[in-house]
Parts: structure tokens; C-alpha cells; sequence
């Protein structure tokens, strides 16, 4: 019987280590480093610095180190970007061959460290084997996560995204608190302000939905974006005014779904 686990294929785990590895990554993420520990996980962004997304990455404190847990496809170019930063700072950043399996039920596991996104997220565990045996595979984690409204690396575009957007601020990845790092006048500033217009949202089709990038149009004009999808659930931007109300699009209907963790008033 297949369990409700699954070996992240799709994710490497880099390990951050130096004495300054704390106080360096600090100020270019959009959480709080400092809360990390060996037994919580938090998650991050990365910006530009005008506040735009790049990256999203798990992270937390092992054995002097920390360990980033961060889409495959991003991991030669965030060992690079964040080189860069790195000046006098006694850090080193590099791959390791450690493997990350999600493991979605109720019962605690050895460990393993709870997703801190949502309760119902499950735990993430880094080990250096992938045992296939009792394994889903990786779609059926992806359609969980779905099922949750979680976002994930395909769900943003790069250097367009406010993390606002993306539910960051609502999934707990954000510190409002920390004080500055790179991009974060722009996060701020759309946070207190209350200037977002559209937001990442669940939907549900009564038939195939649209593939990733298609724009979602309504009597002539934009109101969404389709992102990700596995069967007839997916995730979309959608403007504020489509919220509440379904989507057609060539032949197709998309129910938004509103998720338990939504804090707008228009939900």
C-alpha cells in the first residue's frame, strides 16, 4: 500500500555553513533566520532588489550548518546569486547529495520536521538514501500541495512576483519584524498599505484546465493567470473582483476555491 510520502525529486537540499552564516543570509531573505532551530523549519523567499521574486527555499540549523531545501532548478543559480553577497563573510554555500522526501500524514516521524506553511502540509525529512519501497510518487505530493493552495517554484514568475501575491505573508513566510533585507521596501510597502490587486488561489475545473502562462480573460480583459495543475485542481492569479466568482475559459469553468488559511474580506 502506498503511503502518504514521497521522495521530492524535483528538490536539492544546499548546505550553508561559516560562522557568519546566520547574519549573511539574514539580510537577503524575506524571513526571519533567526528562527530557524534544529527541530523548526521556516520558509523563505528570495527577491530581487526591487522586491521581485526569484527563489522560495525550506531552511533550518543542522550540525553548525544550515540546510536550504530548495527547488533542483534553482540550486546552481542561488549557490551563485548568493556568492555574490558573500565579501568578507565567513560562509561557504554548496550542493550536498542528501535526498528530501515529504511525508503528509497526522503522526510525527523520526526525523523529520513539520512544513510550516500549514498543519495540514505535513513533515520534511533529509536522509542519504531514497528507499522507493511504500513511496507515492512525486505527482501525488504535488496534488497535495495543490489540494492546500500551496505554492511552489512553477507557481511564480521570476523577477515579476510579489510575494504578497503568492500568499507569503498569509503562509508564514514573511518576518515583518526582522528589519531589512533585499527587496523588502517593496514588500513592506504592498503589505501595509493593502496595494495588492491579485493573489494565488486554488481553482477547480469541470473539464481540462489551461496549461501553465495561460492568460484567463473575461468580456475582454485580463483577470488571471493560470499556474499549475495536476487533473482538474490547480493554482491561478486571479484579480480581486474574480475571487468569489467562476472563471470561463474556452469551454471551461474554474471554480475558485477559497482556502481555510484566505484572511481577505472579499473570501
Amino acid at each position: 500500500m502506498k503511503m502518504a510520502r514521497a521522495w521530492l525529486t524535483d528538490r536539492v537540499i544546499l548546505s550553508l555553513s561559516g560562522r557568519d552564516r546566520v547574519s549573511f543570509l539574514q539580510g537577503l531573505v524575506s524571513n526571519d533566520v533567526n528562527a530557524a532551530s534544529d527541530e523548526a523549519l521556516i520558509w523563505t523567499g528570495y527577491l530581487t532588489p526591487q522586491g521581485r521574486y526569484l527563489s522560495d527555499f525550506l531552511l533550518w540549523h543542522e550540525n553548525e550548518r544550515l540546510l536550504l531545501d530548495v527547488p533542483a532548478d534553482h540550486a546552481d543559480f542561488l549557490i551563485s546569486r548568493l556568492m555574490r553577497f558573500r565579501l568578507r563573510a565567513d560562509v561557504a554555500l554548496e550542493r550536498t547529495a542528501l535526498s528530501v522526501e515529504a511525508l503528509w500524514d497526522d503522526t510525527p516521524h523520526e526525523g523529520a520536521r513539520r512544513d510550516p506553511r500549514h498543519p495540514d502540509a505535513g513533515w520534511r525529512r533529509v536522509t542519504e538514501g531514497s528507499d522507493t519501497a511504500d513511496q507515492a510518487d512525486l505527482t501525488a505530493y504535488h496534488a497535495h500541495r495543490l489540494s492546500l493552495g500551496l505554492p511552489d517554484a512553477q507557481d511564480c514568475e521570476s523577477e515579476k512576483t510579489l510575494l504578497i501575491e503568492a500568499n507569503f505573508d498569509w503562509l508564514h513566510g514573511i518576518s515583518f519584524t526582522k528589519g531589512c533585507y533585499m527587496g523588502q521596501e517593496l514588500t513592506a510597502r504592498t503589505h501595509y498599505r493593502g496595494l495588492v490587486k491579485k493573489r494565488l488561489l486554488p481553482v477547480q475545473g469541470d473539464g481540462p484546465l489551461p496549461p501553465c502562462g495561460t492568460i484567463l480573460m473575461a468580456e475582454g480583459r485580463e483577470i488571471g493567470q493560470m499556474r499549475s495543475s495536476i487533473g482538474r485542481r490547480g493554482l491561478a492569479f486571479l484579480r480581486r473582483e474574480v475571487w468569489t466568482t467562476p472563471v470561463h475559459h474556452e469551454g471551461v469553468t474554474l471554480t475558485p476555491i477559497i482556502p481555510d488559511w484566505f484572511q481577505d474580506e472579499a473570501s
